[in-house]
């Protein structure tokens, strides 16, 4: 028998990726949390799945769970993990789609800041339940006795663990896209020039670099702090790499760059910006973690 609810589980899976990106900063782990839903769905007999009234709020609740379990889990694997682990860059407008574009223009501003990767690196300093308990409340719009549902917490709980959260988030915006985009640019530029005080004037005094190589690629394995050691380092990279060429592009919705040998994708670099610098860089050479990117 034909599922009559066919169409509309599988309209879901852009939302549950989106859903499950946010939780587990991993594209793959987000496709796999996925596909484990639809697996648990189709594990119900045609009884069960009749008598469920909202099959999408049905699949968003089991994604959710799944989610939790594997971000207790995630903590345990990357004790092992090489070097500094990263979230995964997706491309811009990689989690954008049909079925999840919000209709009020608000709304979709938080959508896309919270796919960026300084937000997705503060969800990852939180527990699990911090975690699920913001970006189901906060992003998603579940209600707390939803998600206490969710957690195994009350909704007090949940609320409170919520707004812990919350607290972490740095919500100020004092630059826009298009100077995020020029300052990027620059850097680009500065470092294909080989620039290094064009380089040091465009960081923060304190700013900090990270890569995640994964043990798989040619990385720095502890963070470089200070403008004056992060230009040097990435003048360092220009000359032992002279065959990357670099492109601006988007990365998780924001100005970033892609750095490529004969097309294929081998770095791809984020940055976080305040008061017209650069604060932050991470740079992904894990080639795991680059798959998107491939057919970019």
């Amino acid at each position: 028998m034909t599922d009559p609810h066919l169409a509309e589980v599988i309209g879901e899976r852009r939302q549950l990726i989106n859903l499950a990106y946010r939780l587990l900063g991993s594209l793959a782990e987000a496709e796999d949390a996925a596909q484990e839903t639809y697996t648990r769905w189709y594990a119900l007999t045609e009884q069960q799945r009749e008598a469920i009234d909202n099959p999408g709020a049905w699949m968003t609740t089991v994604a959710s769970r799944i989610c939790l379990d594997l971000l207790g889990s995630a903590r345990a694997r990357r004790e092992h993990y090489v070097g500094d682990w990263i979230p995964e860059p997706v491309p811009g407008g990689w989690l954008d789609g049909p079925g999840f574009a919000p209709a009020d223009p608000a709304d979709r501003v938080t959508l896309d800041e919270s796919i960026s990767m300084a937000f997705l690196v503060v969800l990852d300093s939180m527990t699990p339940a911090e975690r699920v308990s913001f970006v189901l409340h906060d992003i998603f719009r579940f209600t707390f006795p939803e998600i206490a549902d969710i957690v195994g917490r009350t909704p007090a709980a949940c609320r409170q663990l919520a707004s812990n959260a919350r607290r972490r988030i740095d919500t100020s915006r004092d630059h826009s896209a298009t100077e995020r985009a020029d300052l990027v640019r620059s850097f680009k530029e500065a470092w294909e020039s080989h620039d290094i005080e064009a380089l040091v004037g465009l960081l923060d005094p304190q700013a900090v670099a990270t890569a995640d190589g994964g043990g798989l690629a040619l990385a720095f394995l502890e963070p470089i702090s200070g403008a004056e050691q992060i230009a040097g380092a990435w003048m360092d990279i220009a000359a032992r790499a002279p065959e990357v060429t670099l492109q601006e592009c988007l990365v998780n919705g924001q100005a970033g760059l892609v750095g490529q040998v004969d097309g294929a994708t081998v770095s791809v670099y984020a940055f976080d910006v305040a008061d017209g610098r650069i604060t932050r860089i991470w740079a992904v050479r894990n080639p795991e973690k680059l798959g998107p990117w491939r057919s970019e």
